[in-house]
């Protein structure tokens, strides 16, 4: 294996990127235009229902992020002009042959220019359908294998999995291929199409009985996916449809060259564009922000084991160096592990210990205004521990509840079904988790340790494609990088407990309207509420359906706290209690009031932006 210059390799090239709005695509296609402007073509496709409805996507979700601010600041007025002269946002869905692409001429210009091929787009949901999960992991990955196989210039094929597609297997995990029919457990029978017929005939079962809900069908394809991903050998649907991906490239590609890269846990970028950039709240993020609202009562996992994670920026590097080593070398396969447990293990105590040093620096402001002061948690080191605390905590109040329930003629209903379905969701991500949560397994690296030592040759590209986990300071890049990177660029509609914000449904323009609108109504129709629930003429009838239309509105607005309010007022008013009526009506005007708080807080921010970005003459994003 020969690596000259990776800039050299880049410049001219014509790449295809599918899944091109997901996190770690995003970084790809902004260090490949920050660093080679040389660079052909980049076709990025997109989900989309038409080519401009593909490009507002790109703009909005990747050239609006904080992500692309130093291409911003290198262009200036130009960017778009150098943007459309670089990037085609192609409308598409690797689920469809020929990715789906509708116009005849773009598919014969692709096919006619294209040198490599870089597949990113999946479902990375642990739950996710087994329908749905099949179609992209799966045969999504061999619908891009066939797009790429009609592109007469095409140099190399590369496709983003998973470290995980190796399941619970403990130890060294070594960088080698599956085979087609291959399972983890040894069980015979393992076969891609038959798995299809499965889904095929599942779903026409569910479709033939009347009984049947959106819902139910879902949650019926996504228990499928668990039992037959379980029934080979791997723990959920995400990693088994990957691996079954790997191995329809594998046995399908002929003399493509391939490259399949596995990252371990992807975190927030270490150095490049700037330190701490991640979008969402991912993986492990959710537990140090948990903790840091201290909405964290426990940690499950054993705090000696090591947990595999990499930067964004990294696993990208390697990425781009694959590329240019690997192009060209006919029947090429080769696989590398992108993580750190044996170059630079980190344990998950640590983890522990920087959320808690930053948390105790920066806290987290609670929804009344008063910081959260956080401290240790209980520590459940193995799941025997876990089912204790949990049945003591949490199982048998709800059996309680359960009891007073049936004797209170289902007044409580609305609680105790609500309490129940948080309680089957948890112990439901748990056993998705868990594998993860005890981890024995260490990600051999050798390939990419190779790979290392190839762009070190060149002095001049050795630190702009770096990716050694073995210069990262975990506690400082987690204290001082990931964590705030996770507050700041992570879902900042989290901030407002009790909210889940619609803002993907609509502009922050409409939300901010969508806000208003709300307290105003809510405001009048609790007024109206109250004077329907005051004795002696208290009407419970008009009472529920005033609480059953704040609910709706509350719903909608993903005021998730009001709503829940609202169903104590619903099972009171059902009941015809008149004191826990009281109670409820008084404890939804309190919550309202709350929400309506943060509401403001909300729309005070959405000012303050939309101002600023008024002076600077930007639009608003």
């Amino acid at each position: 294996m020969e690596l000259e210059s990776i800039l050299d390799f880049l410049d001219s090239k014509t790449i295809l990127i599918t899944g091109a709005t997901g996190f770690l695509a995003k970084i790809f296609v902004e260090k490949i235009l920050r660093v080679q402007p040389n660079v052909k073509r980049l076709y990025l496709l997109v989900r989309a229902n038409d080519a401009n409805s593909a490009l507002q996507r790109f703009n909005k979700e990747a050239v609006a992020k904080d992500l692309f601010n130093i291409l911003k600041e290198k262009h200036g007025a130009n960017l778009q002009s150098f943007l459309s002269e670089k990037v085609t946002p192609v409308a598409g869905d690797i689920t469809y042959e020929n990715l789906g692409v509708q116009d005849s001429h773009l598919i014969e210009e692709m096919w006619g220019n294209i040198d490599v091929v870089v597949n990113v787009a999946a479902t990375t949901n642990f739950d996710e359908r087994y329908d749905i999960a099949l179609a992209l992991n799966t045969f999504g990955a061999k619908n891009v294998l066939n797009f790429a196989a009609k592109c007469v210039k095409i140099k190399l094929l590369l496709h983003v999995s998973t470290a995980y597609v190796s399941g619970e297997k403990p130890g060294l995990i070594l960088e080698t291929p599956y085979h087609l029919g291959q399972a983890l457990n040894g069980t015979h029978g393992l076969d891609i199409n038959t798995e299809k017929k499965i889904i095929e005939e599942r779903l026409k079962e569910l479709s033939n009985d009347e009984t049947a809900t959106d819902k139910s069908i879902t949650l019926a394809m996504k228990d499928l996916g668990i039992e037959r991903a379980k029934k080979f050998g791997w723990p959920n649907t995400y990693v088994f449809t990957k691996a079954l991906g790997e191995m329809m490239l594998g046995h399908l590609k002929g003399n493509m060259p391939l490259v399949i890269l596995r990252p371990t846990i992807i975190t927030s970028t270490y150095k490049e564009p700037f330190p701490g950039w991640v979008e969402g709240i991912r993986t492990i993020d959710s537990l140090a922000v948990g903790y840091g609202k201290g909405q964290l009562s426990c940690f499950l996992g054993d705090p000696e084991s090591v947990i595999d994670v990499i930067p964004a920026d990294m696993v990208v590097n390697v990425m781009i160096a694959s590329m240019a080593a690997h192009a060209n070398h006919t029947s090429c396969e080769i696989i590398y592990h992108v993580g750190s447990s044996v170059s630079n293990p980190l344990q998950y105590k640590s983890l522990r210990t920087s959320g808690y040093r930053y948390f105790t620096k920066h806290p987290w402001i609670n929804k009344d205004g008063t910081p959260v002061i956080v401290g240790e948690v209980k520590v459940l080191n193995s799941m025997a521990s876990f089912h204790r605390y949990f049945s003591l905590r949490y199982l048998i109040p709800l059996q309680g509840l359960h009891v007073v329930n049936l004797a209170f003629c289902q007044a409580f209903n609305g609680t105790y079904t609500s309490l129940r379905k948080k309680i089957n969701y948890v112990l439901r991500m748990v056993e998705l988790y868990k594998p993860y949560l005890f981890s024995k397994s260490f990600y051999d690296d050798m390939n990419t340790e190779k790979l290392r030592h190839l762009v070190r040759e060149n002095e001049a590209e050795a630190d702009m494609f770096y990716f050694d986990p073995r210069v990262i300071e975990w506690d400082v890049y987690f204290e001082h990088t990931h964590v705030p990177g996770a507050v700041k660029h992570g879902d900042v509609d989290s901030v407002f407990y009790g909210y889940q914000s619609p803002r993907s449904k609509c502009s922050g323009d409409q939300l901010a309207e969508m806000i208003k609108s709300f307290c105003v109504e809510v405001e009048r129709e609790i007024s109206e509420l109250e004077s329907y629930s005051k004795p002696p003429k208290i009407d419970f009838v008009k009472t529920s359906k005033m609480a059953r239309s704040i609910k709706k509105r509350s719903i909608m607005i993903g005021a998730k706290n009001v709503r829940s309010a609202c169903i104590l007022v619903i099972d009171s008013s059902l009941v015809c209690d008149e004191e826990t009526l009281s109670d409820a009506v008084v404890g939804l005007r309190d919550e309202f009031k709350r929400t309506k708080k943060r509401f403001e807080t909300y729309l005070e921010m959405w000012n303050e932006i939309v101002e600023k970005e008024k002076q600077q003459g930007e639009p608003k994003k």
